[in-house]
């Protein structure tokens, strides 16, 4: 099956679904063999800006537009890249000339198997406010908390002007850390979900009291899955 994604939301995740996609199809079919992929970047600046708007409507047109150049070029399923956009995943798919893998449904499922019941959700400001993912996992019994509001304007803040640009400055790391630790203290999260694509930049190298579910990860793996099918 040949694979759409709808990328630049933002750069540097991209480049790791490319790159895991394309060598983890090569791996689970264990010959000289690259999958048929193709990529539509768009702009997270601009996805960030919808969002602001409160403009979900004209979110939704700017990624069909993606999504359709997908089809056009002959993809037979598609995602995004990004977590934020995803908060108006539905409607988008609704919309879609054809399917969607969701970023949030695969997060759930393996949350699910692995049987929690509180996470503490970091991401964009759209994202940790919009309630999409607290939706979607509390259809599955699990609570998502966010931090407080000081801590996601900050986290949000450092997102947009230093993760989105590939940069892991060793104050943020350490102050995103201490927001993780004071959750699993306060809150009594059981695990944390990296709600943004650029996150495990941060916490990949560190240590943390709670596990966390790397939504990017999780969501290459289905895709991949997707693109074993014939």
């Amino acid at each position: 099956m040949k694979l759409g994604l709808i990328g630049g939301t933002g750069p540097e995740s991209t480049v790791v679904y490319y790159r895991e996609i394309v060598y983890g199809v090569q791996q689970r079919a264990g010959r000289a063999f690259f999958p048929n992929l193709t990529v539509e970047s768009l702009s997270v600046f601009d996805v960030l800006q919808f969002c602001e708007r409160q403009d979900y409507e004209g979110l939704v047109q700017y990624l069909l537009g993606g999504v359709r150049s997908l089809a056009g070029a002959g993809a037979q399923c598609a995602a995004l890249t990004g977590i934020t956009p995803h908060i108006v995943f539905d409607e988008l798919s609704a919309l879609s000339p054809i399917p969607l893998v969701s970023m949030v449904e695969t997060s759930c499922v393996r949350a699910e198997k692995q049987g929690l019941k509180k996470v503490g959700l970091l991401g964009t400001l759209p994202t940790m406010n919009a309630g999409f993912f607290q939706r979607a996992f509390a259809a599955q019994g699990i609570e998502a908390v966010t931090p407080t509001e000081s801590e996601k304007e900050y986290i949000g803040s450092k997102i947009e002007t230093e993760i989105e640009y590939g940069k892991v400055i060793p104050s943020t790391q350490n102050e995103f850390c201490a927001i993780a630790e004071r959750m699993a203290r306060e809150e009594k999260i059981e695990a944390l979900v990296l709600g943004c694509t650029e996150l495990p930049l941060i916490f990949e190298a560190v240590r943390l009291p709670v596990p966390y579910l790397d939504v990017m990860r999780i969501h290459i793996d289905a895709l991949i899955d997707a693109a074993m099918r014939s």
